[in-house]
């Protein structure tokens, strides 16, 4: 009797199209959630090539594979330069894997997170265990589910902040209040003195105009900002700009800055997938093409 053969079935995909004419596909093992909260779509799934993904309103958001060149370079830099960052404030950042980093450093008291969207945190909590366990457990960890925006502007969010990472979306959607001047105004009114905002600027190869937007708004409200770059390899098109900017006049990525920051991560003893000394002096080089870009 013959065997019968085995059927060939075709796996499932996801295809991203977040530029004009460039779209990118991935290759689903397994779906994991897949639902419409109050204000977007979200879906977590297993990939044969990039790990556990979530995308909302069918963007990328976070990798498993890749998440550490993006959570990293938000938090490591900014956090050993300044030195003594204590309170830190996650605008969005519902997947916990930028909280997570923070909270790596021993001097931070208290890591307040804010994002709009409560069904993103409590998918991330049961799906991304990997990434966000420690921060759900520690202590110093508090979640906000509220607008960032309006967060940003109450009265005791004023001068309470060494740090604030804006783990904002594309400028669709919720995401669209947290770009412009009024945003920018409310994170310096709740910096502390002397204290430091890091932003993600987009992919300059496909969105040139949201460096220049963005720093041309930064320098409005902040004495010094500016921009350094990491690779995000889900994130299409190459480097990924993230933007800084200070409440006070040290500049992030000066040799005495990096120098410092060499020292602090010595002296920490921080377990980084991304990050080291030398990536943080490298990421302040930017090609001619970006340069150019920078008003």
């Amino acid at each position: 009797m013959a065997r019968p053969k085995p059927v060939k079935t075709k796996p499932s995909s996801v295809s991203e199209r977040l530029h004009k004419g460039y779209a990118q596909s991935m290759e689903v093992s397994r779906v994991l959630a897949d639902e419409q909260s109050k204000y977007q779509h979200i879906r977590i799934f297993d990939t044969v090539a990039n790990g556990r993904v979530m995308t909302l309103d069918d963007i990328v958001q976070i990798t498993s594979r890749d998440e550490s060149a993006y959570a990293d370079m938000l938090t490591h830099l900014p956090m050993l330069e300044h030195g003594k960052v204590e309170r830190v404030m996650i605008v969005g950042g519902g997947d916990l894997s930028i909280a997570d980093e923070a909270l790596k450093h021993r001097h931070v008291k208290e890591v307040v997170l804010v994002d709009i969207d409560g069904r993103v945190i409590e998918l991330c909590k049961k799906l991304f265990g990997d990434i966000n366990a420690k921060a759900f457990k520690d202590k110093r960890m508090t979640i906000e589910v509220a607008d960032a925006f309006e967060y940003l502007g109450r009265k005791s969010s004023r001068n309470r902040f060494d740090l604030i990472i804006a783990d904002r979306p594309d400028p669709v959607g919720p995401g669209k209040a947290l770009f412009g001047e009024t945003f920018y105004d409310r994170i310096k009114g709740a910096l502390k003195p002397g204290g430091y905002a890091t932003f993600q600027t987009g992919v300059p190869f496909y969105q040139p105009w949201e460096i220049t937007e963005a720093l041309a708004d930064l320098k409005r409200f902040f004495p010094r900002s500016g921009l350094y770059l990491t690779v995000v390899p889900t994130y299409i098109g190459g480097f990924m700009a993230l933007s800084w900017a200070c409440k006070g006049s040290k500049a992030l990525g000066t040799p005495a800055g990096i120098r410092k920051a060499a020292a602090a991560f010595k002296k920490a003893k921080l377990k980084c997938d991304y990050y080291n000394p030398a990536v943080h002096a490298a990421a302040f080089a930017l090609p001619n093409w970006i340069q150019k870009l920078v008003p």
